[in-house]
């Protein structure tokens, strides 16, 4: 795995080149997007059977073949394994309770003069949860999806997913019955977001879209918000670890690979304060490596997007780091809790040696839809206030209008807008 010092004189050129790691072709492929959501508004479901078809390799021969039925669902939850289905609900119960606790709340205040302010906070009516499928399927993805949706207490849970060959992965149903969705059909990439954003004569129009997805996914999410709501951009996985001369390099070496198993695409980085940390770590790749079932996919993402940074000491490696701003950041230190302060920037923080990024993917509780490629500047993990919306309340008394309508009515003058001044001082006069 590649080693680069920050004293080295090329370092800034790598340093740029890591920061530019999830540099999608969006402006590549946005032409071929809006021609599938074009089609798909134009035509409906003649459009999402034809695209089936061309992508997914069967053949729709009636719209009700889009929609799986309840039955399969229960079917598949009941046939699960009972030590799988019983894992599925602890991680159910951890992110439902976590979630839980994100709820925004309403509010009314009363001011002296009469006035009263608030906040209504409802849920949206309909939400469209895009879940990855084919090669690979994540039932883990459908819980950190709808259960937040569930929390907020949305009403109807639409779940679209790719079916290649027309296979369904079974334990994707079984997490749909857990988690009472309403409906799941069988349609994937930029047609599915397009389906439902904009509604068909079988998929209904949604209010906000989440989930994960590929370049074409991510791009159609870009090109119909507005429409609807959307979670974020979502690029390739990656993970950046902090870590001091006593964090242990194997546990290092099978972290980066955690994320690097992903994909091609996916970037593992790692910063330490510690130049035989960086070098036992590289050498515990190559022999992880070898025994991976995606050994092609994840040595690929090792080799073009991984990198070890050996720092001049940690306040710069967290300086770095914060650059970066990683999806997943775990702090592999001798005191990881001191280091919390110093963190700015990113998707999920996992502190000490026993908190692999795993745990996050599957059963801690916080979500796992996590901004990437730097956003975690200004995105936050998926939350169950991307399910709900807020609404302002106001009241007005007649001391409280008599009191600051003419402040009112004299900034609407100064912006020329003379029925607003008039519809407030019509009031005065009364």
């Amino acid at each position: 795995m590649k080693i680069i010092n920050t004293q080295d004189s090329n370092f800034n050129q790598e340093f740029e080149t890591i920061l530019a790691r999830a540099k999608s072709d969006i402006k590549g492929v946005s032409q071929i997007v809006t021609g599938i959501i074009d089609e798909i508004v134009e035509e409906g479901n003649v459009a999402l059977k034809r695209h089936i078809e061309k992508f997914d390799r069967w053949e729709v021969k009636s719209d009700d073949e889009l929609l799986i039925s309840q039955d399969d669902m229960k079917k598949a939850y009941e046939n699960i394994d009972e030590k799988l289905r019983d894992a599925l609900h602890t991680a159910y119960d951890r992110i439902k309770r976590y979630h839980e606790k994100q709820l925004p709340k309403s509010w009314i205040d009363f001011e002296a003069n009469g006035t009263i302010l608030g906040q209504k906070v409802t849920p949206v009516d309909k939400a469209g949860l895009y879940i990855p499928g084919g090669k690979a399927a994540y039932p883990s993805s459908l819980l950190m999806n709808a259960v937040p949706a569930i929390v907020a207490g949305v009403e109807e849970i639409v779940v679209c997913t790719p079916t290649p060959d027309n296979e369904v992965n079974e334990l994707l149903l079984a997490a749909c019955h857990l988690c009472k969705v309403s409906k799941v059909y069988k349609v994937g990439g930029a047609s599915a977001v397009a389906a439902m954003a904009y509604g068909t004569q079988t998929i209904p129009k949604v209010d906000v879209i989440t989930g994960p997805g590929n370049i074409f996914v991510a791009t159609a999410k870009k090109l119909v918000f507005g429409e609807v709501n959307i979670d974020m951009i979502a690029g390739p996985s990656e993970i950046g670890i902090l870590a001091d001369e006593t964090a242990k390099p194997n546990y290092l070496a099978i972290d980066l690979l955690s994320q690097a198993e992903h994909d091609e695409m996916a970037s593992s980085i790692m910063i330490t304060t510690c130049e035989d940390v960086a070098k036992a770590t590289s050498d515990e790749v190559e022999n992880y490596l070898k025994t991976l079932s995606r050994e092609t996919i994840a040595r690929k993402s090792i080799e073009e997007r991984g990198a070890i940074i050996v720092a001049s000491s940690m306040t710069e490696a967290i300086e770095l780091m914060n650059e970066i701003a990683p999806e997943h950041l775990e702090v592999m230190t001798k005191n990881s809790f001191e280091l919390l302060p110093f963190i700015k920037h990113a998707g999920a923080i996992f502190l000490g040696e026993n908190t692999p990024e795993p745990i996050g993917d599957y059963i801690a509780g916080p979500n796992h839809t996590l901004p990437t490629g730097s956003t975690a500047k200004f995105y936050s993990p998926l939350n169950v206030e991307n399910f709900m919306k807020k609404s302002s309340i106001i009241n007005f008394s007649k001391n409280a209008i008599d009191e600051l309508g003419e402040a009112c009515a004299l900034l609407a003058d100064t912006e020329g807008l003379t029925a607003h001044a008039e519809s407030v001082r019509v009031r005065l006069k009364d």
